[in-house]
């Protein structure tokens, strides 16, 4: 992120907590999941409706949790009425399955970072990003497939440019719960939690 760095960014515990996800998602790649970075963001419009959909983490640091999609999507309008969210990330290969939960605000990464990830992209994902209209009402898949073709055909021979709908969103933690799974239903819960003056604290939770 370009903004200075937030003063919960060189805290100890979260760092701690940082370093802790990123071993665990390390450990999940190499058990073999699916998909490891796959998470669960849990997003609420102006009026309270909460909605859930399955989208991938593409960096974690420690600005926060960084994922893309189309601005005008109906996950982009919620986070515009309410830039909350909770993502969940569950990994069943790891010991007795472990999840990990991460409240925190959500903002737009700078354009230059969307631009890096974008460019990054497969061409057929960057054709795609200008074909869908992410959420609205689609007629027919011919008339999805007629946008990309146009799309394909528009930059045909030439690179595909980031469209100004489309980038990424950085969620700073202010909670991160690592749970770990546990016969009998004993499970482990450790919480990191960001208090109002900035500080960070740790705690165990009841399963």
């Amino acid at each position: 992120m370009t903004e200075s760095t937030r003063p919960y960014d060189v805290d100890p515990l979260y760092q701690q907590a940082i370093a802790g996800f990123a071993g665990l998602l390390a450990q999940a790649e190499q058990a073999g999941e699916p998909e490891p970075t796959a998470m669960t963001l849990a997003t609420c419009d102006g009026d309270g409706r909460v909605s859930a959909r399955i989208v991938l983490l593409k960096a974690v640091d420690a600005a926060g949790f960084r994922f893309f999609t189309n601005y005008e999507s109906a996950k982009a309008q919620q986070l515009a009425a309410h830039p909350q969210a909770a993502l969940c990330f569950h990994w069943k290969r790891l010991r007795e399955q472990v999840q990990v939960r991460v409240e925190g605000r959500v903002q737009r990464l700078p354009e230059a970072d969307s631009d890096a990830y974008f460019a990054s992209r497969p061409r057929g994902s960057q054709i795609g990003a200008w074909a869908s209209r992410q959420s609205q009402t689609l007629p027919d898949r011919a008339a999805f497939e007629a946008r990309y073709a146009e799309a394909e055909a528009r930059y045909s021979g030439a690179e595909v440019p980031r469209p100004p709908h489309w980038g990424g969103y950085v969620l700073a933690p202010d909670r991160i719960e690592f749970w770990f799974g546990a016969e009998y239903r004993l499970h482990d819960r450790d919480l990191y939690e960001r208090s109002g003056d900035g500080q960070w604290s740790r705690r165990n939770l009841y399963p």
